[in-house]
Protein backbone atom coordinates (compact mmCIF):
# COMPACT_ATOMS: atom_id res chain seq x y z
CA UNK A 1 0.00 0.00 0.00
CA UNK A 2 1.28 3.02 -0.59
CA UNK A 3 2.09 6.01 1.92
CA UNK A 4 0.89 9.71 1.91
CA UNK A 5 1.96 12.07 3.11
CA UNK A 6 -0.52 15.46 4.40
CA UNK A 7 -0.19 18.60 6.03
CA UNK A 8 -2.74 20.36 8.83
CA UNK A 9 -3.34 23.53 7.62
CA UNK A 10 -4.21 24.78 11.10
CA UNK A 11 -1.33 23.64 13.40
CA UNK A 12 1.11 23.16 10.82
CA UNK A 13 2.37 19.04 11.65
CA UNK A 14 3.02 16.78 8.58
CA UNK A 15 2.26 13.07 9.01
CA UNK A 16 2.10 9.80 7.12
CA UNK A 17 -0.80 7.99 6.08
CA UNK A 18 -1.00 3.96 5.02
CA UNK A 19 -3.70 4.00 2.41
CA UNK A 20 -5.06 2.05 -0.14
CA UNK A 21 -5.23 3.94 -4.28
CA UNK A 22 -9.17 3.59 -3.75
CA UNK A 23 -9.27 5.11 -0.34
CA UNK A 24 -10.69 8.81 0.19
CA UNK A 25 -8.17 11.40 0.95
CA UNK A 26 -8.22 12.47 4.49
CA UNK A 27 -10.01 15.26 5.20
CA UNK A 28 -8.79 15.74 9.04
CA UNK A 29 -6.17 16.00 11.33
CA UNK A 30 -5.08 13.22 13.59
CA UNK A 31 -3.54 15.76 15.85
CA UNK A 32 -5.86 18.90 16.13
CA UNK A 33 -8.77 17.85 13.62
CA UNK A 34 -8.19 20.93 11.31
CA UNK A 35 -8.49 20.47 7.81
CA UNK A 36 -5.43 18.69 6.02
CA UNK A 37 -4.28 18.90 2.36
CA UNK A 38 -2.13 15.57 0.42
CA UNK A 39 1.19 16.83 -0.15
CA UNK A 40 2.76 15.58 -3.50
CA UNK A 41 6.31 14.00 -2.41
CA UNK A 42 8.59 11.41 -4.04
CA UNK A 43 7.46 7.54 -3.89
CA UNK A 44 9.38 5.37 -1.39
CA UNK A 45 10.47 2.27 -3.29
CA UNK A 46 12.60 -0.55 -1.15
CA UNK A 47 13.88 -2.45 -4.41
CA UNK A 48 14.28 -6.40 -2.63
CA UNK A 49 15.93 -9.09 -3.47
CA UNK A 50 20.15 -9.77 -4.91
CA UNK A 51 20.33 -6.18 -6.40
CA UNK A 52 20.64 -4.78 -10.17
CA UNK A 53 23.65 -6.07 -11.46
CA UNK A 54 24.51 -8.01 -14.73
CA UNK A 55 25.78 -11.12 -12.89
CA UNK A 56 22.07 -11.24 -11.82
CA UNK A 57 21.02 -12.52 -15.01
CA UNK A 58 21.96 -16.27 -16.05
CA UNK A 59 22.05 -16.91 -19.24
CA UNK A 60 23.10 -13.82 -20.83
CA UNK A 61 26.88 -13.75 -22.08
CA UNK A 62 28.59 -9.97 -22.64
CA UNK A 63 28.89 -9.32 -26.37
CA UNK A 64 32.40 -9.17 -27.67
CA UNK A 65 33.89 -5.59 -27.12
CA UNK A 66 34.38 -3.90 -30.74
CA UNK A 67 35.36 -0.68 -32.07
CA UNK A 68 31.74 0.28 -32.41
CA UNK A 69 31.55 0.71 -36.52
CA UNK A 70 30.07 -2.75 -37.20
CA UNK A 71 33.21 -3.28 -39.06
CA UNK A 72 33.42 -7.26 -38.07
CA UNK A 73 29.71 -8.12 -39.68
CA UNK A 74 30.45 -5.99 -43.11
CA UNK A 75 33.81 -8.23 -43.20
CA UNK A 76 32.14 -11.17 -42.25
CA UNK A 77 29.33 -10.49 -44.77
CA UNK A 78 31.81 -9.55 -47.89
CA UNK A 79 34.10 -12.69 -46.68
CA UNK A 80 30.84 -14.64 -47.73
CA UNK A 81 29.97 -13.35 -50.81
CA UNK A 82 33.82 -13.72 -52.01
CA UNK A 83 33.76 -17.52 -50.20
CA UNK A 84 34.09 -20.33 -52.84
CA UNK A 85 31.41 -23.08 -52.02
CA UNK A 86 33.34 -25.88 -50.12
CA UNK A 87 32.78 -29.25 -52.17
CA UNK A 88 30.65 -32.08 -50.38
CA UNK A 89 32.21 -34.37 -48.48
CA UNK A 90 33.14 -37.37 -50.38
CA UNK A 91 33.12 -40.88 -48.95
CA UNK A 92 34.65 -44.06 -50.27
CA UNK A 93 34.34 -47.66 -50.21
CA UNK A 94 37.58 -49.63 -49.97
CA UNK A 95 35.80 -52.46 -48.57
Amino acid sequence: MPIYEYECKKCGKRFDAMQKFSDEPLKECKFCGGEVRKLMGTPALQFKGSGWYVTDYAGKTPKPAGNGSGGEKEKTKEGAKKASPVPPATTTSDK
